[in-house]
């Protein structure tokens, strides 16, 4: 089975270089040549275009900024559409809002190809070995068929259903992130605020049933001030941003999201964005001046 990834960021990168560890043959794209070179050193052939991206692969995996990034690796010149062969599937690992994840299905199908959602939970660190969570959505006889994939990707897979329900499913996880990022964050700076080790309040909220991933492993980091990029504050805004949008599509109000997209972009502003999302507590501290 022939696999393409386009888009080798730190995510798409650890995809790659697990899915080479598994013995899969991979072709790799990234606008950015650089960026390949790892893949290149471990195995995976590097082409020049989305469209030999698809020529030499039976599943392309995109793993891009945005929706119009999407657009853009497969309808432009030298797109996915321009290397299109029988039984050529799409699978989509960003995240981007549902209703635009559909008409970029709609579109692939005008060419016959078959297009997935498969966002995933994790970063890098856990995509290297293979432990994403994968939630799936779209065509259920192009998920069969690349099950043994997805399985190698994420130690848990979800197939959600039709068109645009996993990129719905992925901005919900993701703002669930968003909050308790902030949550931590404001925790943190209070416990400080009175002169208290933020250990400690790290140690009793951890010995509730309030604890979270977060706050068992990223939390202590954060409190160290070590934010070096697993998922970065600006692609996190991003995230929100697409998450704002999404709810305004579906006309339903989520106050707390709206304000954490001006928060998180603030933190932007002042110079935060290239930090870890958890970045955001530095963010909070500054503005506090602790």
């Amino acid at each position: 089975m022939k696999i393409g990834i386009i888009g080798t960021g730190m995510l798409g990168n650890s995809v790659g270089l697990h899915l080479l560890d598994e013995g899969f043959e991979l072709t790799a794209y990234n606008r950015t040549k650089e960026k390949t070179t790892h893949l290149a050193s471990k195995g995976a052939r590097v082409v020049e275009s989305p469209k030999k991206v698809a020529e030499n692969s039976d599943i392309v995996i995109i793993i891009v900024k945005d929706a119009n990034a999407v657009r853009q690796i497969s309808f432009e010149e030298d797109g996915i559409i321009h290397g299109n062969h029988d039984g050529l599937v799409i699978a989509d690992m960003s995240t981007i809002n549902p209703s635009e994840s559909k008409k970029i299905t709609e579109k692939f199908l005008q060419y016959g190809i078959t297009k997935l959602d498969i966002p995933v939970m994790g970063g890098p660190n856990v995509a290297i070995s293979g432990d994403l969570v994968v939630m799936a959505s779209g065509n259920k006889d192009a998920f069969e068929k690349f099950r043994t994939v997805f399985e190698k990707i994420g130690n848990k897979v979800f197939f959600l259903g039709g068109d645009g329900i996993a990129h719905a499913v992925k901005l919900a996880m993701n703002l669930q992130i968003t909050m308790l990022a902030l949550a931590l964050s404001e925790g943190i700076t209070l416990v400080r605020g009175a002169s208290i080790d933020p250990k400690i309040f790290l140690e009793i909220l951890n010995a509730t049933y309030f604890k979270t991933g977060m706050s068992e492993n990223k939390a202590f980091k954060m409190i160290e001030e070590k934010f070096d990029p697993t998922f970065t504050l600006e692609n996190l805004k991003k995230d929100i941003s697409t998450i704002v949008q999404t709810a305004d599509s579906f006309h339903i109000q989520l106050p707390m999201i709206k304000k954490a997209e001006e928060i998180y972009q603030n933190a932007i502003e002042q110079g935060f964005g290239k930090m870890d999302y958890t970045g955001i507590l530095a963010y909070i501290k500054k503005i506090n001046e602790l």
